[in-house]
C-alpha cells in the first residue's frame, strides 16, 4: 500500500475496474492486450496521476488495479481510457472495424468498479483511538 502526495492531500484511492467488449465479444489475445498496454502507457504521458498498478484480461475483458486521485472521478477515469483505447484498437487492427460495424467503440456502455482500501478494522481503531496518547498508530495508517 502507497500513500501518493499531492500538494493538498495525501491519498490512497486504488480501483479495481473492468472493462467488457462490448456484445461480450473475444477479441483479446496477447497481441491486441499488449498494444492496449501500451495506449495505457500512452493515456498515462497525458494523465500520469492515473496509475496503473496490475492490468490482465479475458477474452471480452479487461482487469485493472488503478489508483485515480480524489480530485477525479472514477466514471472520468473509465472514459479517458475507454475513448483514448477504442479509437486506436480500431485504427491499429482492421478486423474490429468489421465486428463493430456500425460502433464507436469496442466497450460495453459499462463498467465494474470496486474500491481496495485499507483494512476497516485499522481504520475503526485509528478513529476509536483519536485524542490518546499516539503510540504509533498515526504513522501506521497515515504513513
Amino acid at each position: 500500500m502507497e500513500y501518493r502526495r499531492l500538494s493538498h492531500c495525501v491519498y490512497y484511492c486504488d480501483y479495481h475496474l473492468v472493462l467488457v467488449t462490448k456484445y461480450r465479444r473475444k477479441i483479446f489475445n496477447e497481441g491486441i492486450f499488449a498494444y492496449f498496454r501500451d495506449k495505457l502507457e500512452e493515456i498515462r504521458k497525458h494523465y500520469p496521476l492515473i496509475d496503473y498498478q496490475v492490468v490482465n484480461h479475458d477474452q471480452d475483458h479487461i482487469h485493472l488495479l488503478v489508483s485515480i486521485p480524489p480530485m477525479m472521478g472514477v466514471g472520468n477515469a473509465v472514459r479517458i481510457i475507454k475513448a483514448n483505447t477504442a479509437k486506436s484498437l480500431k485504427q491499429k487492427f482492421p478486423f474490429l472495424k468489421e465486428v463493430y460495424w456500425g460502433q464507436d467503440s469496442v466497450w460495453s456502455d459499462g463498467y465494474f468498479v470496486s474500491t481496495v482500501g485499507v483494512n476497516e478494522q485499522v481504520i475503526k481503531e485509528y478513529i476509536e483511538q483519536q485524542g490518546q496518547e499516539d503510540a504509533g498508530q498515526a504513522k501506521l495508517v497515515l504513513g
